[in-house]
Parts: structure tokens; sequence; C-alpha cells
């Protein structure tokens, strides 16, 4: 296809392909999208090789959240089955962080619902990015507290976070049909706050709640323009409760080209396979690698993931390598843009170590139960 072999040349060249030309690649058919996914594959391994980032998810607080966002199963007036708890201890945390870090992980990402912390919680958080960072070397920890306000990006910063995350979620035409609490505008200015604090920015988006494709396109684009590290990409769990509870909007297939699409206009980028990729791609999950360079290993917020062990027995039998903590994740030339702003993560060499030993491919579901406290009481 003329169009495959356009974005894979302007792939290699880190040259933005035309939003038509994006939209092409989501209205591909069923019939093409083997072509989709070895072209995207290619601009895939021309940065990132078959290394594959690991990420762990540490549930810092849970549930009890002010704002509306649909999507979400610890919003506002929430019906959904999840455990709530308020801020987990650093030493709790901490023994969470090293299951994920057992299993090969070399980021891991302390979450906390909520619109925004507070400067106490910014403290409480600091306390943790220390403890986590003493008791496990070189790893890299990112934060995602919410909305932040002036300072508190900084405060994060010296305290150790290496990144930050805030998604964008989806175009800013469709916004307000997701959240009335706060707008898109805020999710902006709270990504670019991170950055010039000198942290990694993160920032992603969540496809499946009924969106059109130019929506996809455009909320990738405006990610495109921010120029986050990373990309997360989630597809929608519709949770029982919530108000997108029948948003069964996603097939493997639209997953696929979803990816090779973000892939496509952010070449060189990070770009993160996150929640929800086990509902929907299914079996179809190890030619996601194929466009992905990064996932998240266990569980996630709210939901059971992939169990850990799962997780790095398909990164191997699809022929891909774990990457290491002393592997530098992003390409040389955005590691020199971010050492010029120093904003650069903490790692160093391009070598490739082997994926964890067997006695640590442990079924990390199992040990995130029992380490991160989520046998809690509320308020514990």
């Amino acid at each position: 296809m003329d169009l495959l072999n356009t974005l894979v040349d302007k792939g290699l060249r880190r040259e933005v392909p035309t939003r038509d030309e994006a939209l092409a690649v989501l209205a591909t058919s069923d019939d093409e999208l083997l072509d989709v996914v070895a072209a995207a594959g290619k601009v895939r391994r021309e940065w990132f090789g078959r290394r594959v980032k690991l990420n762990y998810l540490v549930n810092l607080k849970s549930g009890l959240c002010p704002e509306d966002c649909s999507y979400c199963s610890q919003r506002l007036g929430s019906k959904a089955e999840i455990l709530k708890y308020t801020w987990i201890k650093p030493d709790d945390a901490s023994k969470a962080a090293a299951a994920g870090v057992a299993g090969g992980a070399k980021r891991v990402c302390l979450v906390a619902s909520g619109r925004g912390p507070t400067d106490k919680d910014v403290d409480r958080v600091s306390e943790t990015i220390a403890t986590i960072k003493e008791q496990n070397e070189g790893i890299e920890v990112c934060a995602c507290l919410g909305l932040l306000n002036d300072g508190q990006a900084e405060r994060l910063r010296a305290a150790g976070a290496d990144a930050y995350n805030h998604n964008l979620n989806t175009s800013e035409a469709t916004y307000g049909d997701i959240c009335t609490t706060h707008d898109f505008s805020d999710r902006v200015d709270t990504v670019q706050q991170a950055q010039a604090a000198g942290m990694s920015a993160c920032s992603g988006l969540i496809a499946g709640m009924g969106e059109s494709d130019a929506d996809l396109v455009d909320v990738v684009f405006a990610l495109r323009e921010l120029d986050p590290d990373s990309v997360p990409v989630n597809f929608l769990i519709p949770f029982e409760g919530t108000p997108l509870a029948k948003e069964w909007n996603l097939t493997p297939q639209r997953c696929l080209r979803i990816l090779a699409m973000v892939r496509f206009v952010c070449p060189d980028v990070e770009v993160r396979l996150a929640g929800g990729r086990e509902v929907h791609l299914r079996s179809l999950q190890p030619l996601a690698l194929h466009l992905v360079n990064s996932i998240f290993l266990g569980d996630y917020l709210t939901s059971e993931g992939q169990a850990g062990k799962d997780d790095l027995a398909m990164i191997a039998d699809a022929g891909f390598e774990v990457e290491g903590t002393d592997t530098t994740t992003l390409p040389k030339h955005r590691r020199d843009a971010a050492a010029a702003t120093d904003t650069e993560p903490v790692t160093s060499s391009e070598a490739v170590v082997p994926a964890p030993a067997e006695d640590a491919r442990r079924d990390l579901v199992a040990v995130r139960r029992r380490g991160t406290g989520t046998d809690l009481p509320p308020n514990a």
C-alpha cells in the first residue's frame, strides 16, 4: 500500500503524518491489518528494537474521588464495586513496588485518586518516592496524582520523581462529554507544569468511549504537540455502575489499528499498552508488541490484569526482550533533547539485559494483593 510505505518513510524520519493519513490507518480493512502492523512495526523497531519496557502500578489511594470522569470506576457517584481506601504508608507502597521490580519492572507508577494533591499529599508522596528509591536502586518513579497546583511539580521533582503522568484521554472537542468538573486545558496545563519542572511527561488517551475516528486523531495530534516522552494507550473497561458501562465499542482489530496510528504519529516516543488490553485485544496481545514498546505488568488501578508471569512468557514467546534498568528507553536524539532541559530519565546504557530469572517470574496479581494494602479496611 502506498499509504503504508509513506507512513514508514515518515516514521523513520520522525516526520509527522497528515491528519488524513492518520485517519486512513483507522479506516483500513481487516484484510490489510497485518500489513498495517508490519509497517508500524518497522517504525517501532527502528527506534526501540525488540525491547519491551515493564511498568508497575502502585495504587496509593483508591476511590473517593470528587471528579465526575464518566469512564472512571472511582468517580463521584460511581456504583462500581471497587476497593476504597485512603493513603497507604510509604513502606507498604515500597513493598508493593518491590513485587513489580522482582518481575522485571523498571518504572513504578504511583497513582492516587482525586482532583489533585494537597501540599500535605505531596509530602506523603515525596516520602514514598524516597523510600522506594532507597530500596530499589535504578528504578524510575512516575507520579500520577491529578491536577497540580503551582510549585507542586517542582517539589515532586526535587523529591526524586522522574516522570509525571496526566492523560488527555480524549479530544478537546468531546472532553466536556466525559467530564464536567475540569476541562481539557486543565490537563494540558498539568502536563506542561511537569515538563517545566524537569520531569519526563507521560500523557495518553482512552479509546472506546464512543469517540469518532476524528476524535482519536485529534487527541493523538494534541499529544504530539505536547511532546511527552511516553504515551499510554488505554482501552475503556466499561465498569458497571459508571455512565459508560454499556460502551463496548472495540474489537481486537480496532485496537491494533489505533495502536498503529499512535505509533505513526509518535514514532520515537515510548508508546505504552495500558489498561484494557487483556479485555479487548485478547489473543491478539502479542501482535500489539510489534506496535508498542512498553506495557504494564500485572494489575491496574481497580481491575485485574493478566498474571505477571503470563506477561513475561508472552514477551519471550513473541521474540521480544525485557528492557533492564541499565538500559535507556528513549532514542539518543530524545535523550539529548531531554538533557538540554534537564529532563532526561535516570538510565544510561544502551545494552539490553535478559529477562528476570525464573524464580522472579511470580504471579504478580497475588503478590500485589498481599503487598499493596488492598486488604486494608477503608481509611486504614
